[in-house]
């Protein structure tokens, strides 16, 4: 599963296929929002299937306080916690959605997003351990630590069995006031560890439902995408899903929005492929009182319905 293998599909080859999007299956509550109103959630999933086929789940709460939860599920719906990483314990003043990779050796690494206090800035650290049960109280280390120009976050972190592929959001701090904007870069490594960036992969369009910023949520091994979306600074945390697919070879990194207009209302989509065919996904889903869940739907292949 190499990406850039796939950067010359170009949009027009890939629209065929369906993308496995929200709404398609039956949505059950794997997390439950924490509480009632604004600021009360539970989502920014990422999700690894274990050698047994149980499913491990990192994900965001936030409430009074801000933590990340590392679980387990043999059904991909009903999840135990194994351990918890607050924001207080790793020196940050909150944490965002993680990234959860197993590695080639069967080693796990969550890439955390911590946000340094007293600031707008955002950096990304990585936990290391031999099981998930370890994650919580291994010693972070810095990977990606942006400047004091751009906070990083939200990571979207993929190993191909070769080489380590990232797509990092990133936040402008030129302008106070105007951090909320983003977009989209892409990072090479050949340890996880190690990193090389490539540029801006994905932005927002002007006078467009993105224009405010555009963050990848998902990517296939066929460079199709997800992301999220908004139009404005009032829509911070009311972003929505659209979809994106490579530009071509000749755009290096560039993936290119494909619709005017986002296709389902939820935040944080992230997509487990499945072995036999088929995808487990995970979303942020928002309630009429502003609380968001951490819903999953399985969606297997149609001649298995």
């Amino acid at each position: 599963m190499a990406f850039s293998e796939h950067t010359g599909s170009g949009p027009d080859n890939l629209l065929a296929a369906p993308f496995p999007l929200p709404g398609t299956r039956r949505a059950a509550v794997a997390v439950a929002a924490p509480g009632r109103g604004p600021q009360q959630w539970a989502g920014a999933p990422s999700a690894a299937f274990d050698v047994d086929g149980s499913v491990v789940l990192a994900y965001r709460v936030r409430a009074e306080q801000d933590f990340n939860v590392v679980a387990r599920s043999v059904d991909g719906e009903r999840f135990t916690t194994l351990g918890i990483l607050t924001a207080d314990r790793l020196g940050a003043a909150m944490v965002e959605r993680p990234a959860l990779v197993r590695t080639g050796s069967g080693v796990w690494r969550l890439y955390v997003s911590c946000a340094t206090p007293g600031t707008k800035h955002w950096w990304i650290g990585v936990v290391e351990a031999g099981d998930p049960e370890g994650l919580a109280e291994a010693e972070m280390r810095p990977v990606f630590e942006g400047d004091k120009e751009t906070a990083v976050k939200d990571p979207v972190i993929r190993y191909d069995g070769e080489h380590w592929h990232a797509w990092i959001c990133c936040h402008p701090l030129d302008e106070p006031g105007e951090e909320d904007r983003m977009t989209t870069a892409y990072a090479t490594s050949d340890d996880g560890l190690r990193w090389q960036w490539h540029g801006t992969a994905l932005t927002g369009r002007p006078c467009e439902w993105d224009a405010r910023g555009a963050r990848l949520t998902s990517i296939l091994a066929d460079g199709r995408a997800s992301y999220d979306g908004r139009a404005t600074e009032q829509e911070n945390w009311f972003e929505r899903t659209g979809l994106a697919a490579p530009a071509g070879a000749a755009e290096g990194p560039l993936i290119v929005p494909l619709e005017n207009s986002p296709v389902v209302d939820v935040r944080y989509l992230d997509i487990l492929t499945l072995p036999g065919g088929g995808y487990r996904i995970y979303y942020e889903a928002r309630l009429p009182d502003e609380s968001h869940e951490l819903r999953t739907e399985l969606i297997l292949p149609t001649a298995a319905g």
